[in-house]
């Protein structure tokens, strides 16, 4: 199934250049990390679950023209994730956060609120319920 991407691109190293087994795609839906080389992992997060969008662009990913979005979501496997050192990071967080944005409308998040509970997951409450 030919999956039809929005953005995608590589973690990047040295000079700015792509050389690792990082790879970011972003549909309309979901974001998808795909690392490795002989075994592979795929990380896939809804997009509706992210809850904070934060740019880090530190002098020496600044020099290459390069930036680090760090993700707070509502996912139990992967609370924190952080797609580093891609090229034009403010253009996709910006990319990012309008998704996010459409599609927790779409789905009707868009009024709701994560609480914490005691075992360090998430309930979503409505705003009525509060």
């Amino acid at each position: 199934m030919e999956m039809n991407y929005v953005w995608k691109d590589r973690k990047r190293i040295i000079f700015g250049l792509p050389w690792t087994f990082t790879r970011y795609y972003l549909t309309g839906e979901k974001l998808i990390i795909d690392t490795g080389f002989f075994s592979r992992r795929e990380e896939e997060i809804r997009l509706y679950r992210i809850l904070d969008i934060t740019l880090k662009r530190p002098l020496n990913q600044r020099l290459w023209g390069l930036g680090t979005v760090h993700l707070c979501t509502a996912d139990k496997t992967t609370p924190e994730v952080d797609v580093r050192r891609v090229k034009n990071s403010r253009e996709f967080k910006e990319l990012l956060s309008d998704l996010v944005e459409k599609e927790r409308t779409e789905k009707r998040i868009a009024g709701r609120e994560y609480m914490s509970t005691d075992d360090g997951g998430f309930d979503m409450m409505d705003d009525d319920m509060m």
